[in-house]
């Protein structure tokens, strides 16, 4: 939940996720079809709190979660639900970006929501007092990396990082990204793509979703175990 890139190439939508959490939290439950309001999503589970910081639906809408807004803020609990179970609130709503606008965010914890919906994309944000929505160009790469973890230099340095790949990579593939996610700036464990602050946070799995056509197929690469999982959709 701790670094997002959006990159659109060709016929492709590819999304990519980086999770850093403490190694002493519960492993995420691999990801599994789950029925909500009476349609089918797909999402890795946090069995903290049973939210999750990834989800994608069978209309081929994807909703990823960052903790903090613009800055890092000053954590004030207690709070009124997770930030987790928000994400599902959203996906099974009939319109998450209808449904943002009606959302009640009153002592939640601030939170970025990048919103892949009906082939637009946005940039949702609660800040802790108000919300913020950022309709962004599909036919433009973005990149994200939470605040409460990257500072703005740290986070300035990633988006760098990220152009100079996109220059060297005139038609990126999946795995390109994913290689981009595991690997970019290796030996820098506390702030590179993939961290490990002295054996407590880590950069746990990596989650990307490809969209294409009517398909949806979902990776994600259990970092700790070295395990993978696949899954597919049908877009209907």
């Amino acid at each position: 939940m701790c670094t997002v890139s959006f990159v659109k190439t060709g016929d492709k939508v590819i999304i990519t996720s980086n999770r850093d959490e403490s190694v002493i939290r519960l492993s995420a439950l691999y990801p599994a079809k789950y029925f909500l309001n009476n349609k089918t999503v797909l999402y890795p589970k946090d069995p903290k709190a049973g939210g999750t910081w990834y989800v994608v639906d069978e209309k081929g809408t994807v909703l990823v979660l960052l903790n903090g807004a613009q800055e890092k803020h000053v954590i004030s609990p207690p709070y009124r639900k997770s930030r987790g179970l928000i994400v599902l609130d959203m996906i099974g709503s009939d319109s998450p970006i209808e449904y943002w606008g009606t959302l009640d965010l009153e002592a939640i914890e601030p939170f970025t929501l990048v919103l892949f919906q009906n082939e637009k994309l946005y940039q949702l944000r609660w800040n802790g007092t108000q919300k913020e929505t950022t309709a962004l160009d599909t036919n433009k790469s973005h990149i994200w990396a939470s605040s409460t973890l990257y500072p703005a230099e740290v986070r300035q340095k990633r988006a760098q990082l990220f152009q100079e790949f996109l220059a060297k990579n005139q038609k990126i593939t999946a795995q390109d990204l994913y290689q981009f996610h595991r690997y970019t700036d290796p030996d820098n464990l506390e702030n590179g793509l993939v961290i490990d602050r002295d054996g407590a946070l880590k950069t746990l799995s990596i989650t990307q979703t490809v969209i294409e056509a009517s398909a949806l197929h979902l990776s994600y690469y259990d970092l700790i175990k070295n395990e993978q999982a696949h899954s597919d959709f049908s877009i209907i």
